[in-house]
């Protein structure tokens, strides 16, 4: 149960600060591998009013232990006062990929 495979995602506001915070998480080994998508547009509410932003959506392939962890380093890293930050199941996939995912994240 411990190294069930998820997907946990935040937001940038710029490729090189997506970049280093994709980059980061991997060589501290608190993800296997992260995508970057291409900009997005964002639509939100902050302080009062809405808002909207060119992201990038960054995406980490992790497992529930080391969630704690990743969160923690991010929450340190990132720059916004309030990062984005959700978890998915991965409630399937190919064996393969999915022993992958748990040997990068917990080898040190």
């Amino acid at each position: 149960m411990d190294h069930e495979t998820v997907i946990a995602q935040t937001t940038s506001s710029n490729e090189d600060e997506a970049k280093a915070l994709a980059r980061g998480a991997v060589e501290s080994k608190l993800a296997a591998g992260v995508h970057i998508d291409a900009p997005i547009t964002a639509f939100y509410w902050w302080e009062g009013k809405v808002e909207t932003a060119q992201e990038w959506r960054i995406s980490y392939m992790t497992t529930t232990d080391r969630l704690p962890a990743l969160e923690a380093w991010l929450h340190e890293k990132h720059p916004y006062d309030v990062p984005q930050w959700i978890t998915l199941p991965v409630t399937g996939g190919s064996e393969a990929y999915l022993s992958w995912v748990v040997e990068e994240a917990h080898s040190q």
